[in-house]
Order: C-alpha cells, then sequence, then structure tokens
C-alpha cells in the first residue's frame, strides 16, 4: 500500500515538497524517462534532469540483519509528493503510515524475522519528472532476548476521566533507548486531547491528558515494540494496541471539615454522602487519588504490617482501592455513628453499607476522588498520583521534549476540564 507525504501533519510533521535535510545517498536515485513528456524532448531533443531528489539512509542497501521495528528514513528535496512503498520477497505490499518526523515511514506491525523486503521511494517536482530510490534489506533472525510490553487495561475498557493509560515493560529500558521507544508510542483520541507520556520508573511509563479526559471520549493507544531494539542485545517482543472508552465524570469530593462526600456527574451534583475519615494518629491523605481497584469483597488483614496490639482482620464490603498504602473507599458498618461527625478510620474514606453499594455501582476504575484538609498530604507514588503533579511537572518525565499542541482552526479543542486541586 503506498503512503502519500501528509502536508498539514500536526506538530513537527513538514511536508515532503519543504524537506531541505541530505542525508548520505545509500541506494540508487534515478530520473524518469522522456518517453511519453511533453513536445520539448518528443522529438529527439536530451530530456532535462529532473529537479527532485530523493534518496534512503536506512536501512543501507544490502544491509543484513535489520532490526524487525526498521523504519525507511529518507530525504527528498524540490519534492511536491512523495510515496513510500516497501514489499516482501514476494512482491506484497507491507502496510505502513509516514512518522511524525516527516522523514521516515514506519511499517504498520514489526517485520518478520529472517525476510528480505524492498523499500522504494518516489517524489516528484514541481515539473513533474519522478525520481526513485531503492534499497533492498535482510531483517535479523529471532533474538532469544525478547521484553515483554503489558498494558494494564485490556481491550473495550470503560474508565474514568481520570484514568492514566499504564505500559509496563518486562525488564528496565535505559534511558538511552527510552526516545525511541517513545516516538513509537502513540496516542489517539476522539475528540482530540493534549497529552505527554511520562516515565514513572525504568520499567514504567505513564499517558495522561494535559485535564481529565473528556467524558465519553474514545482513546486508542499503540506500543510498536517488536523487534525494537532495546539495550543490551534485548529488542521488544511485540507491539501492543488497546481501545477504550472513558465514562462520563464522575467525581468524588471529601472536605474534611464538614465530613461530607459530594457526588457529581458530568458537572451535576448528584449525591452528598456522610464520611468518617482517619483519625489523628492515622490521617486520610489529602490529593487527588483515582479509584484503581474495586472488590466487592475482601479482608484487611494488618496484623503483619502493624502487629497483635495494633493490627486487625476485618471483612470490608464495596472496597475501592486509592493507594498502595492501603486507602480505600469502603463501606463500614461499624461507624455509621460517627459518618459525618468523626474521623475514627484508620485512614481510609467510610461510608454507610447502603451509600458504599451505592458509590460501587456507579463508580469505575479511573474515577477521581479528592480528599481536602486532613493532616497529610498524599504522596507522590503512593497510587496513581498523575493528577498531584503539576503538568509543568509532569512533562519532565517525557523522553522526548514537549511540543505544545497547535489550537487553531484547523485543530479540535483540547479538554475544558479541569483536574481540581485538593
Amino acid at each position: 500500500m503506498r503512503v502519500r507525504d501528509q502536508r498539514n501533519r500536526r506538530r513537527g510533521v513538514l511536508a515532503a515538497g519543504l524537506l531541505a535535510v541530505t542525508l548520505a545517498l545509500t541506494s540508487a536515485c534515478t530520473g524518469g524517462k522522456g518517453g511519453d513528456k511533453g513536445p520539448g524532448w518528443q522529438d529527439g531533443a536530451e530530456q532535462p534532469a529532473a529537479k527532485a531528489s530523493v534518496s534512503i539512509s536506512e536501512p543501507a542497501a544490502d544491509a543484513k540483519d535489520v532490526p524487525a521495528s526498521a523504519a525507511i528514513a529518507f530525504a527528498a528535496e524540490q519534492a511536491e509528493d512523495v510515496t513510500v512503498e516497501l514489499t516482501d520477497a514476494e512482491g506484497e505490499a507491507v502496510e505502513g503510515d509516514l512518522a511524525a518526523d516527516g522523514r521516515s515511514w514506519l511499517p504498520s506491525k514489526a517485520l518478520t524475522y529472517g525476510a528480505a523486503y524492498t523499500a522504494t521511494v518516489t517524489a516528484t517536482g514541481d515539473d513533474g519528472l519522478p525520481v526513485t530510490a531503492t534499497s533492498a534489506f535482510t531483517v535479523m533472525e529471532e533474538p532469544e532476548k525478547q521484553v515483554r510490553v503489558s498494558s494494564f487495561l485490556g481491550d473495550d475498557q470503560t474508565v474514568g476521566v481520570a484514568m492514566p493509560l499504564i505500559v509496563k515493560f518486562g525488564r528496565d529500558i535505559p534511558e538511552q533507548y527510552r526516545a525511541d521507544l517513545q516516538r513509537r508510542m502513540t496516542v489517539t483520541s476522539e475528540p482530540a486531547q493534549e497529552g505527554i507520556w511520562h516515565w514513572v520508573s525504568p520499567t514504567e511509563v505513564r499517558y495522561r491528558p494535559k485535564e481529565f479526559w473528556q467524558a465519553g471520549s474514545k482513546v486508542s493507544y499503540r506500543v510498536q515494540a517488536g523487534g525494537l531494539p532495546l539495550g543490551d542485545g534485548w529488542y521488544g517482543r511485540a507491539d501492543l494496541t488497546v481501545d477504550i472508552a472513558i465514562g462520563p465524570k464522575l467525581l468524588m469530593t471529601v472536605d474534611n471539615r464538614t465530613k461530607r462526600m459530594i457526588v457529581t456527574k458530568n458537572g451535576e451534583k448528584i449525591k452528598t454522602i456522610p464520611v468518617s475519615l482517619g483519625k489523628k494518629s492515622t490521617p486520610s491523605s489529602s490529593g487527588t487519588m483515582v479509584v484503581m481497584e474495586k472488590l466487592r469483597k475482601t479482608v484487611f488483614d494488618t496484623y503483619d504490617e502493624l502487629g497483635p496490639e495494633d493490627g486487625y482482620r476485618t471483612k470490608i464490603d464495596y472496597a475501592q482501592r486509592l493507594t498502595w498504602g492501603g486507602e480505600f473507599i469502603h463501606a463500614a458498618p461499624w461507624s455509621e455513628g460517627q459518618q459525618g461527625t468523626t474521623n475514627v478510620s484508620h485512614g481510609c474514606v467510610n461510608v454507610s453499607m447502603a451509600n458504599g453499594a451505592w458509590l460501587f455501582n456507579n463508580t469505575r476504575v479511573g474515577d477521581p476522588i479528592v480528599v481536602k484538609g486532613t493532616e497529610r498530604k498524599l504522596q507522590i507514588g503512593n497510587g496513581w498520583t498523575d493528577w498531584n503533579v503539576s503538568w509543568e511537572e509532569y512533562v519532565k518525565g517525557s523522553a522526548l521534549p514537549y511540543e505544545p499542541a497547535a489550537n487553531d482552526e484547523t485543530d479540535p479543542d483540547v479538554s475544558s476540564s479541569e483536574a481540581p486541586t485538593a
């Protein structure tokens, strides 16, 4: 399948006709023939040289052991139109797209190990004369050392508006390889919303929009890691693609001063719930948290952590995890008499059995809860704390420079739903 250059790609994609980068010529470059051209050379006169020029820098002609993740890197000068075609040994076309840099073309999936391919890049100048560059190469054999790539979310899940996209790797990704990997990690949303990837550790990278996802959005994310070199002789095991949906904007706001939770849906208040938060010796955390897990029934067992004097083992209903440290929203029938007036919990948000059931039936993983006015601030990293980091700080966790989205008539508006602060 031929993929044509796109002149109006957002943020950093240059039309091939404007490319002025000259790379070392590593493959054939030929001008078009003039047998069917205009009268100027049909009478036997020498055909004029084509104005456009094109070259392929990677993979080099006749290259062996090319990674299965290989992109076709090219340069074109004075070209109004560029097409890229990649075919296998049987002449079957490989699907792909122009990369964001406007100077390379990326197959839609990893190439076959050990297979031979031929790349052809054709450019046409304003004189109508085409020039072509070709490069034949062979992909490496399948490596033994492969890195597993996984997503926290699966296809077709519906999640809350605060849900970060979470991708994990089976081993540490060295810093010098993260930028190349991140170039192959794409997120598309309908409607379009600005966001960025943020490395929280050498094995985990997350993506969040600048503001909460717009309710009802469709989101797709892709990691083209298959065959990609990831350091020390390791290669990505496979590509990953996930499609999800964003539910309504359900926001829970808890104020320690009033001991109340206000629940809103798409900006409209739908319920007020009395709560009991953590007592002074075990305060709840203030901050913007995200529902990470929902357990209809579970057991809280803290004997190993707190010892026989302070530890407890209690059956719990309607539990929704907020932190790795053990803060939940959950039903607590034993504290219903204190809910709305006194904090008696070990740090959780206690609600009644009826309100616990109502919340459990109306929330999703990824829904945000904001707790205000307690004695302790939420510790960064204790849960999905992405929304407790300012956007200016969050973009610093990207392996690639941040480029703000253009906000003009050609670009859809970004989300206007701001993340609340504690």
